[in-house]
């Protein structure tokens, strides 16, 4: 089943269900407002909007035209979201270009951030900030889970999860150093983060949900240009159960909170080998790039984001469809 939340209606929007080719869609409002409210009664309501689903894919109900343009974020807010950082060859990478070990406890405790949730920015919203900030694009995966109590195991967290989504976690990373220094964690370095235009219920991914994982490429372009298709069931040192029963280690996670994968990396080679262009999967922000700069040659040579630049990103299933939509974030500085 999709879902999606068109930009009308308030503040938490219009939850409307979509086609599973994306080209319709139908809102329900006597099942449920939003999909924040669905989440809340998702026993009850997911049925209903099962129902619905199938009606819209077999023609039974006809439905209006689906604009991702006119989408939010399918939860406009939520009460929780916190980001991991599932695949270490990323941390490995960072690591390395610092001339730091990974502690050994990297490799059995994730790391996990706790984002702000208040308000996320649509799919096709723009990245407003200082240029001087070190504006960075983060692909990766998140999911979405029911009520789940205090302590639960990675087993019971993963039966959890309600909905899966892309996510651009934005991040300014010349504001990093200075807040890890005091030793407090992210705030001013991670903004508002932008999520796919539809979010998908596990089975809609059919084969490629497989361990808590999507095993899928994730495809990032780069002002139009391919900058990476790293697949995000490979290399991922904890699956969403892990990262999820992670967060609920010492309190309850509610209906509609949020756990991203973190940025999805894989291993390779060199600087040479890992990009695209040399036929690499590449990379899914620009400071994973940078790192193979600083370890190779010294120092970073890729620029941050600047003023009118533009990533995209989507995942398609094994026949070429593009599963969640496409998130497509311009920056603006100022």
């Amino acid at each position: 089943m999709k879902l999606a939340t068109l930009n009308q209606g308030g503040r938490d929007g219009t939850l409307v269900v979509v086609s599973r080719d994306l080209s319709r869609c139908r809102s329900v409002p006597a099942m449920a407002r939003t999909l924040l409210a669905a989440m809340d009664e998702w026993d009850s309501v997911e049925p209903q909007l099962r129902q619905v689903y199938e009606a819209l894919n077999s023609g039974a109900i006809e439905g209006e035209p689906f604009d991702q343009a006119a989408c939010h974020s399918p939860l406009p807010r939520s009460w929780q979201w916190a980001d991991g950082s599932a695949y270490i060859n990323h941390v490995e990478l960072v690591r390395r270009a610092r001339h730091a070990e990974v502690p050994e406890s990297f490799y059995t405790d994730p790391l996990m951030y706790q984002g702000g949730s208040d308000g996320f920015i649509p799919p096709r919203g723009e990245v407003v900030a200082k240029e001087a900030w070190g504006i960075d694009f983060e692909a990766e995966v998140a999911v979405v889970t029911g009520d789940l109590p205090q302590g639960a195991t990675p087993a019971q967290a993963a039966q959890a999860i309600r909905l899966v989504m892309l996510v651009n976690d934005v991040s300014l990373r010349n504001l990093i150093p200075a807040e890890l220094a005091k030793g407090f964690g992210f705030f001013q370095s991670k903004p508002a983060s932008a999520f796919s235009p539809v979010a998908v219920t596990p089975d809609e991914l059919g084969m490629a949900w497989q361990g808590a994982k999507v095993q899928l490429p994730l495809v990032v372009h780069l002002n139009d240009e391919l900058f990476g298709k790293p697949n995000a069931g490979v290399d991922m040192t904890f699956d969403f159960g892990q990262l999820i029963a992670h967060a609920a280690k010492t309190r309850t996670l509610c209906a509609g909170s949020i756990i991203g994968s973190g940025t999805v990396s894989n291993k390779q080679g060199s600087l040479w080998g890992s990009s695209v262009a040399n036929g690499g999967v590449g990379y899914c922000c620009l400071a994973e790039v940078r790192t193979y700069e600083t370890i190779e040659q010294g120092q970073p040579a890729t620029p941050f984001m600047k003023q009118g630049d533009k990533v995209r990103i989507e995942m398609f299933d094994g026949q070429g469809r593009n599963i969640f939509g496409s998130i497509e974030n311009r920056v603006r500085t100022f």
